[in-house]
């Protein structure tokens, strides 16, 4: 059996806004492709996906890294028969998911009412699409929008269709535009219309039309054809030579099966002989979701350079860029496993991050075409310095690196976007104060940890004094420390904690959490937070104590549930809510501190019970193989508990037998409680 053949890419998406199975996406993409496409059944601009629907608005050209961040430069297609609708909600039409086939590489679905086959393969920026249509001769292909300005233009003399759109949902893009070629057969396409609006009604005669919510339909002579697209952030002469060379002298099975074997080298890098098949698949459903993030957002001029659109000045500059990446998320699992299985393009993905330092003046915090600023605190420190001590970035690179994490270290941002919020405040006070900014327990446990990072990076470029003096900023943390309750606490300017405490109360001071979930973020300095609790013994009685805790919750400065509450309390690990990142490293804090057996008990038990293939696999938000990876961690027995120590903390080996590129990796054959880096390479 082929790996791709396990791969559930429904996995996770049995979600709505109000509870999270994953809220993921059945992507057909390349490994880090620029452009993904999905099903689309629902209307909603970003729950746009659910396996359990039976009807079909068509397949989205997508971007989406999750429905809280939204999507851009989308288009939909839709095969079509008269009458033809141009509504999202209006042209929906039947279609049996049971039959629908999604794969890694390729998709299968069957639009009932227009009686069409139509098939997909991915290319790194475009797609080969075949359709097979019933007999009529009222078909139609659409092209619609999803928001946005569109424009259209069919060029009957190559038989290919030009677009644009500006829609974008999140972050800054000066002047953004995904600019899409798709090139028809000759004599396929004989007439179009055009619809203006969303109207049903509103559809005129023509080849051309620009607008908000615009759309084409061609009007096909030919009922069985196959189909090249790409896409480009540039321009269409960009966009032209993208699709020359990746589908340019290639059928729809050529794409296909080198769409397969592209997967399929990617899926083999980490193998497991597994102890049933539900392991076997969740396992590998999770690699895959770990390699569709994050996107390339470059691509290759004709001389071969690589250049990419830059959403803070709207230019177009040298050398790559990625995109579609939170480091609140990803940096916990997601760069870790690239330092294992994707060097290379780890490497690449790094010079891409520091490029955003240099021409946006901040390293970046949630990418998705331009900075969101989405979820608190400048956690590329911890990415940048993982890779830095595990010989990953050049010392030219690490200094322009390093510059900028300096820089958000001690300088307020102009906007909320960028830097560290309250910088200026930590500074002076040591703390982050409530009084001027939410969620500033997690605020100062990120920047002690950040600050962590700082200091290593500053000791491997020989800056010892910078080293010195943010080693001493990483202790921070003690600032919030209230030993009277036994968590971490908001305090004010003045130094006095706010005075309404609620161990279960959320958010306001706590990022998506309470103090439980938010009082032991110190992976820099776990003897040192051990210590402010009395010893080792007695921090892991108060973990003890979060897992006996039910899992009850007060709304608090949200004032009214979020889902990550009530993933907390379905999921019922206590006050452990795997659901959600600030738990994440929580079950590993006993094996920090010596006990590898407690560790291996709760991360077993939260693997098979909180885990799976199926629809409904994930606890809580996937997060861009965040949590996928973090499953993956579990069942091989070893997590990266603090990324920037070149190290792994034990768990116990849930599979039969692990291999890392063909050489077998063992983490129950290490004594002690740590597995050093340079063991697994």
């Amino acid at each position: 059996m082929k790996y791709c053949d396990l791969v559930n890419t429904k996995q996770g998406s049995a979600s709505v806004n109000r509870f999270s199975n994953g809220n993921s996406l059945p992507l057909v993409q390349l490994p880090f492709g620029m452009t993904a496409f999905a099903p689309q059944t629902n209307p909603d601009k970003r729950w746009y996906y659910h396996p359990a629907s039976r009807s079909l608005e068509g397949v989205r050209l997508t971007h989406q890294p999750s429905p809280w961040i939204a999507d851009y430069g989308a288009f939909v297609f839709m095969p079509q028969r008269s009458p033809i609708g141009a509504a999202s909600g209006d042209r929906w039409t039947g279609y049996r998911p049971e039959e629908a086939v999604l794969t890694p590489y390729s998709m299968k679905l069957r639009f009932l009412r227009s009686e069409c086959d139509f098939e997909l393969a991915p290319t790194e920026r475009g797609a080969a699409i075949r359709l097979n249509y019933g007999e009529s001769d009222s078909n139609y292909f659409s092209v619609l929008p999803v928001e946005g300005c569109c424009e259209y233009r069919y060029d009957e003399a190559s038989s290919t269709l030009f677009a644009t759109t500006d829609m974008h949902m999140s972050g800054e893009a000066v002047n953004f535009k995904n600019y899409l070629v798709v090139r028809f057969p000759e004599g396929v396409v004989d007439s179009a219309l055009v619809s203006d609006g969303p109207d049903e009604e509103d559809f005129t005669p023509g080849f051309e039309i620009s607008g908000d919510y615009t759309a084409i339909h061609l009007h096909l002579a030919k009922n069985s054809f196959e189909i090249k697209l790409a896409t480009s952030y540039i321009g269409f002469e960009q966009a032209q030579l993208n699709l020359e060379r990746e589908t340019a002298d290639k059928d729809f099975e050529a794409v296909r099966a080198e769409a397969e074997a592209v997967w399929e080298s990617y899926l083999s890098r980490l193998t497991i002989e597994a102890e049933d098949e539900k392991q076997l698949r969740t396992f590998t459903s999770c690699l895959y979701r770990a390699f569709l993030y994050p996107h390339k957002c470059h691509e290759y001029a004709a001389d071969g350079r690589a250049i990419h659109y830059c959403p803070h000045d709207g230019e177009i500059h040298d050398g790559v860029r990625y995109t579609d990446n939170g480091f609140w998320d990803t940096y916990r699992t997601v760069y870790p496993f690239f330092s294992l299985v994707a060097k290379d393009e780890l490497k690449e993905m790094l010079t891409a991050f520091i490029n955003e330092y240099t021409e946006s003046g901040w390293l970046p915090r949630w990418l998705s075409i331009g900075e969101c600023g989405c979820m608190p605190s400048t956690l590329v420190d911890a990415v940048i310095c993982d890779a830095a001590v595990k010989g990953f970035i050049d010392r030219p690179t690490l200094e322009i690196a390093f510059e900028g994490m300096i820089k958000h270290s001690v300088t307020d941002a102009p906007n909320r976007n960028f830097g560290r919020t309250g910088a200026g405040d930590y500074c002076k006070l040591g703390w982050v104060p409530y009084d001027k900014y939410g969620e500033s327990v997690n605020l100062t446990q990120d920047a002690a940890y950040g600050d962590w990072c700082i200091a290593r990076v500053a000791e491997i470029l020989g800056k010892g004094d910078i080293a010195a003096e943010y080693d001493r900023r990483a202790k921070n943390y003690r600032n919030i420390f209230d030993p009277e309750t036994g968590f971490m606490r908001a305090k004010d300017s003045k130094g006095e904690f706010r005075p309404d405490f609620s161990p279960v109360s959320w958010g306001r001071d706590y990022t998506e959490g309470s103090a439980w979930q938010n009082s032991f973020a110190v992976p820099h300095d776990i003897e040192g937070l051990a210590e402010l609790y009395g010893g080792r013994e007695q921090l892991m009685r108060k973990i003890d104590e979060l897992f006996a805790e039910k899992p009850h919750y007060e709304v608090g400065g949200y004032g009214g549930e979020i889902h990550e509450m009530t993933e907390m309390a379905a999921a019922d690990f206590g006050q452990c809510a795997i659901s959600n990142q600030p738990s994440f490293h929580i079950p590993y804090i006993y094996s920090a501190l010596g006990e590898v057996d407690k560790t291996a008990y709760w991360v077993e038990k939260l693997c098979k019970e909180a885990f799976s293939y199926t629809d409904d696999g994930f606890p809580g938000d996937e997060d861009n193989g965040t949590m996928a990876l973090w499953y993956v961690f579990g069942v091989l027995g070893f997590y990266p508990f603090c990324p920037g120590k070149p190290e792994f903390v034990k768990g116990r080996k849930q599979v039969k037998r692990a291999f890392l590129c063909g050489r077998e990796i063992d983490a129950d054959s290490f004594d002690g409680n740590i597995i050093p880096y340079s063991a697994l390479v």
